[in-house]
């Protein structure tokens, strides 16, 4: 190899090591191998930016817009009321939610159709007196074997055949292409999740962390005619307090919330905190402060006001306040909104709530006002937010927002018209006809999605341009002694173990342009081994962090990082054996 190959490989080492030993994030690091690419002239200017203009990825945007149209017009609350019943049994209530997981996931990116479902099942699991802990990963990997079915079930899946496109120059694979490789994957991984999870999961009937207010909330009142009384928030001492944190105000029957230091104090205000309820001796200490009628607990934000709303959030690897204490993030001024109470792994975290440093899987009830769960449902800080005050409205577009996905799919799956075209048809058709607003689509874009597999693309490209995807595929087929089956195993190991360190976008976009030089050079079929790619990245099941479903339930349902590894790692293992022996049976791997 040339200099431009060693720079290339070096790259992709650092890069992986970056991602791997950091918190920071793929699209940075992705972009910034980008800029090197083409600042260092390994890749001309047209070959770096290739990506941005691949109809893989203009077809993973669309379908963003596709999802937030069926999101807000309610279509997924249609289909889950249509559904969910009353079982008596957790395998009876598994039954229920599998059709319309697997169904949405096929066709729809799985995260907004798992952040709509729930809520839906945590209010499910209470009526029906299932602990939502043996619900909710059950709920993640459903979508996520859903996933695999059809070419647009998943980003990953689009992108490795717009990336297979661009490498090779062929046609590419068809809308259901995967489904027979897919499908016995699903079925096996659904019935062994249908007879083993219910027994394997933990049984924590009180997953809820913030099932009861008084638990971590406390109140105190102004005194009429004290000390206090015209003093601002700031000058009574009431904003740096530490073991509490000043929440909100009610005043002659209404509420101040998201309060701000300039705020005067009137007498009879009664004032509500959040943190240690032990602090309220500390607060009736303060001259000018006196018991509230409440004995110091607050009821007051167990009241229905139309000031404020409840909203639990889960907090994602994307949120800018990750790493910093919540009264260092400004979370009131970035957010509009003040945290109450942070649960972590099922429990909810004690001490200075406003020392606590948030993480990513936290799970946050904040205060907020109406605004603010319209503001941020597809805001990025958060994989989830659930108005606990209010259900999501019904809408009469939802029938309407059905009829366009089915009629793309039916467009795409019969050849009238390519994957790319009837994703543009559809996310237009869904503004038009007024499923979503245009500022719901443009919030619904994952820009750091999109920015990671884009920037991506020039990584593969460069290693096969300067012949380290040759290199490297020379490497494994002398080590498999050429063997077919063994190759495939090997690759599809290789993603694997890649998508449970960093993101599975990039581990298959980094992957396929050596496996296709692999099985250029050991004369084998290009498909099964791309199969194994779509599949291996996204049977994501081992931790949390492997895959942004498994990170958005992971708080709402109550779990420790063990769960996921005792359930997760025999179904990686699961998947694994099924994919592999139905791709050796179903395949020929030589040309």
């Amino acid at each position: 190899m040339e200099w431009q190959g060693w720079f290339a490989l070096g790259l992709m080492v650092a890069a992986l090591a970056v991602l791997i030993l950091t918190r920071t994030g793929p699209h940075i690091v992705m972009m910034a191998v980008l800029a090197l690419l083409s600042i260092s002239g390994v890749l001309i200017p047209s070959e770096a930016l290739a990506g941005f203009a691949n109809p893989g990825l203009i077809t993973v945007a669309c379908m963003f817009v596709v999802a937030a149209g069926i999101h807000s017009s309610g279509g997924v609350d249609l289909l889950v009321h249509k559904v969910l019943g009353r079982p008596d049994s957790v395998r009876g209530a598994l039954g229920r939610i599998f059709p319309p997981v697997v169904l949405l996931s096929g066709f729809l990116n799985n995260t907004p159709v798992v952040a709509t479902m729930i809520p839906a099942i945590h209010a499910w699991s209470r009526q029906i007196h299932i602990p939502a802990s043996k619900l909710m990963i059950p709920l993640s990997y459903s979508a996520i074997l859903g996933g695999t079915l059809t070419l647009i079930g998943t980003s990953t899946n689009l992108v490795v055949n717009g990336q297979y496109q661009q490498l090779t120059g062929a046609e590419g694979l068809s809308l259901f292409s995967i489904t027979a490789v897919a499908l016995p994957v699903m079925l096996v991984g659904i019935g062994f999740i249908w007879l083993t999870f219910p027994r394997l999961l933990p049984d924590r009937s009180d997953a809820r962390a913030f099932a009861n207010l008084r638990e971590f909330t406390l109140e105190v009142a102004v005194a009429p005619g004290g000390p206090l009384v015209g003093q601002s928030v700031e000058q009574a001492g009431l904003r740096s307090l530490d073991r509490v944190y000043l929440v909100e105000i009610e005043r002659h029957g209404n509420i101040v919330t998201a309060v701000s230091s300039e705020e005067k104090l009137q007498g009879g205000d009664r004032l509500v905190f959040a943190g240690e309820t032990e602090a309220i001796s500390d607060l009736l200490r303060i001259n000018g402060i006196v018991p509230s009628p409440e004995n110091g607990h607050s009821d007051t934000l167990n009241q229905d006001r139309a000031e404020r709303c409840l909203v639990e959030a889960v907090v994602s690897t994307h949120c800018d306040a990750v790493g910093y204490a919540i009264r260092d993030a400004r979370f009131r001024d970035r957010y509009g909104a003040v945290v109450l109470a942070v649960a972590r792994s099922g429990e909810r975290v004690q001490g200075n709530l406003g020392n606590i440093r948030l993480e990513a899987g936290d799970t946050l009830l904040l205060e907020a006002r109406p605004a603010f769960v319209s503001r941020q449902r597809y805001n990025k800080d958060f994989l989830l937010i659930n108005d606990l005050d209010k259900t999501q409205p019904r809408h009469e577009r939802a029938w309407v927002a059905w009829g366009i996905l089915v009629a793309i799919v039916l467009a795409a799956g019969t050849g009238l018209t390519s994957m790319l075209n009837a994703a543009l048809v559809g996310a237009g058709l869904m503004v038009v006809t007024g499923c979503c607003s245009v500022a719901q689509a443009e919030k619904s874009l994952d820009l750091t999605v999109i920015l990671t597999i884009a920037a991506s693309f020039a990584l593969g490209a460069a290693l096969q341009k300067t012949g380290v995807a040759t290199w490297i595929a020379g490497g494994i087929v002398e080590l498999s002694d050429g063997t077919p089956w063994l190759l495939l195993v090997l690759t599809y190991l290789a993603v694997s173990l890649l998508t449970e360190i960093i993101t599975n976008n990039a581990a298959a976009v980094l992957m396929l342009p050596i496996v296709l030089e692999v099985t250029e050079k050991a004369q084998l079929s290009h498909e099964p081994f791309i199969f194994a790619i779509m599949i291996a990245a996204s049977a994501s099941f081992a931790t949390p962090l492997g895959y942004q479903t498994n990170l958005m339930v992971y708080g709402p349902g109550g779990y420790r990082f063990t769960d996921f590894l005792r359930v997760g790692v025999p179904m990686n293992l699961l998947v694994a054996l099924v994919t592999l022996t139905t791709l050796l049976i179903g395949w020929p791997l030589t040309l």
